[in-house]
């Protein structure tokens, strides 16, 4: 977890944004019967990162969250109340995994809520929910409508695991050999069908749907092709990493290419020239409709750390 920050800390100097999260894990990181001293652990290093970045000048906000436990494990309230009332002020969200139906939101809602107050938080704190199961896919519309859910994300290896080995195991990773009728995380019908409805689900809610982990994390190339997938094919906007190596295959893919940062640069300066009248650029019409999508290109610049044009640099600003 220290290794993660101190990464965010430098990759964040380098592009000049905080171009991924850090997510401290309370669910899988715990220890059995280590749950408390875990989470003590946890909120301690949330502010630790709060403050280290308070004392240098014009440096980039961190954004840290935590992973707590389950809604019905018997050390959820626990972790509320230790990391949320500890730590709120240096969370940008909270993940609540194994989500299961709009009333495990409301009870995580509950309790976020009163550990914040205590905490002295003055605005709501974001819930990220982790989609697990078969149910869960089958309630993604419901859950992503939820005011408080800002991001879903797929959880393959708990939804695989969940089938009762009627998904074979090839499915949670990538590249399956012929053993397994080639079928991967991204050609196993239920395993795409299911990112697809959660996909589909956040862009039906304005929500950002999130990308299951790649377990071969020592393979740039099967991560950055995965990803790259995951973004031009299935939706995503953002995508989880389970290595520190895996970070920058992501922000690739993930980015514009210089191409489209270029397009999206030139056909909003010239809109915004016209009072964001229709325009004819390269002879084509262009409007408010493809103003917004050449928008998101630049703003997926920023986040990704792209450089950008100087005329489109000021839009970022602060």
């Amino acid at each position: 977890m220290r290794k993660s920050l101190a990464l965010q800390a430098d990759l964040s100097e380098e592009f000049g944004a905080c171009v991924f999260d850090v997510t401290l894990d309370c669910e899988d990181g715990a220890p059995v019967g280590g749950e408390r001293d875990h989470a003590n652990m946890v909120a301690a290093l949330a502010n630790q990162a709060q403050s280290a970045t308070k004392r240098v000048a014009n440096s980039v906000l961190p954004r840290v969250a935590v992973r707590v436990h389950p809604v019905d494990h018997p050390a959820f309230e626990q972790d509320l109340d230790i990391i949320v009332g500890g730590a709120a002020a240096a969370l940008c969200h909270l993940m609540i995994p194994k989500v299961e139906t709009v009333a495990d939101v409301d009870r995580a809602v509950r309790w976020v809520d009163q550990a914040a107050a205590k905490s002295g938080r003055t605005h709501t704190l974001p819930l990220h929910v982790l989609i697990e199961s078969p149910g869960a896919v089958h309630r993604a519309f419901e859950i992503a409508a939820h005011p408080r859910v800002q991001s879903l994300s797929f959880g393959l290896m708990d939804f695989v695991s969940s089938h009762g080995g009627a998904i074979p195991a090839s499915a949670m990773g990538i590249q399956a050999g012929e053993s397994d009728a080639g079928l991967d995380q991204f050609s196993h019908p239920l395993v795409l069908r299911a990112k697809l409805e959660i996909a589909s689900a956040c862009h039906a809610h304005g929500k950002v749907p999130a990308h299951c982990v790649v377990t071969e994390f020592r393979d740039a190339g099967t991560v950055r092709a995965a990803a790259s997938r995951a973004s031009r094919a299935l939706g995503y906007t953002r995508m989880w990493s389970i290595h520190p190596d895996q970070i920058r295959p992501i922000l690739e893919a993930f980015a514009p290419a210089a191409h489209e940062i270029d397009l999206a640069a030139e056909i909003l300066v010239t809109a915004g020239k016209a009072d964001w009248a229709p325009i004819s650029f390269g002879g084509k019409l262009h409007d408010r409709a493809s103003y917004r999508y050449f928008w998101q290109v630049l703003e997926r610049a920023h986040q990704t750390g792209r450089p950008l044009p100087d005329e489109a640099r000021t839009y970022f600003s602060a």
